[in-house]
Order: structure tokens, then sequence, then C-alpha cells
């Protein structure tokens, strides 16, 4: 893994505060660099205020990979997929988070918090770090994405 790779972007909404506080200190020691885009409390909030600048960063291609987190993680996903370089998947078991590296090259991963216990979450978070695409045949398909 990269040092580049080694960086990851973070946001929230007040749902997924908590569970993000959580995965933040197991990324840290695991030896990455996190970078928090909020929110910074549990106090209710509107998620894409979060997640765009989460988006764009991966957009942007300042982060290679990305975790965000609201209550279904289906909002934030939407959020983030408006953004032509980000494919945000959403996961809530481990094989998901493998699949969305391996078939979809997912660079950002989407985390439902009301419906994932942490250890779950942290599971996922992990896999989807450290798995690579495939590429072949799926490269093709990633390619028909953007429009």
């Amino acid at each position: 893994m990269s040092e580049e790779s080694k960086n990851i972007a973070i946001g929230c909404d007040h749902a997924g505060y908590s569970l993000k506080e959580f995965l933040k200190k197991k990324m840290e020691e695991a030896g990455f660099r996190v970078t928090d885009f909020g929110t910074g409390s549990p106090e209710s909030v509107d998620y894409p205020d979060m997640i765009h600048p989460v988006a764009r960063s991966v957009n942007e291609r300042k982060f290679e990979k990305a975790v965000i987190i609201c209550g279904s993680g289906n909002g934030a996903s939407m959020v983030a997929n408006k953004y032509p370089n980000v494919r945000a998947a959403l996961c809530w078991k481990p094989e998901l988070a493998a699949l969305a590296r391996q078939h979809n090259d997912a660079n950002i991963i989407s985390l439902p918090a009301r419906f994932i216990t942490d250890d779950v979450a942290w599971e996922c978070v992990r896999i989807f770090l450290s798995t690579d695409f495939e590429g072949g045949r799926h490269q093709r398909r990633v390619e028909k994405i953007p429009f």
C-alpha cells in the first residue's frame, strides 16, 4: 500500500458520529492518516454538508479513498455519487465491501450507522481499504458508469 493510499477522508452526519469516531481510532491504530470532514458531535445536521466536501476531495483526487456514514448509508452515497470520479458503495457486510473494490473499483465506502455494529463496520472498512480492484472484464464495466 502506497503512502498516498494511507490518507483517508471521512465524514458523517449526526447518526454516524459515534461510528465515525470509532472507525477513526481503528484506522489510525492501523496506520492510516484520517482527515475528518465532520460532523463533530451527535447534534442534528444535514448530511450533504459533510458528504459533499468528502466526495469533492476524492473527485479531485486529493484522497484515493474515503469513508462516509449516515443513518441508512443511502443519503450519503447518493450525494457522493453526484461526482464524476466517485464510485461510492453502500456496504453493510464485509463481502459487499470486498466486491465493491474487486468488481466496481469503489473509492468511497458508505456505511449505514443505524444498521451495522461497530465491529462489522470496521471489518467492512478494513477489507475495503486493503482490497485491490481486479480490473479485466470489470474495467470495461466501470468505464461505462460515467455519462
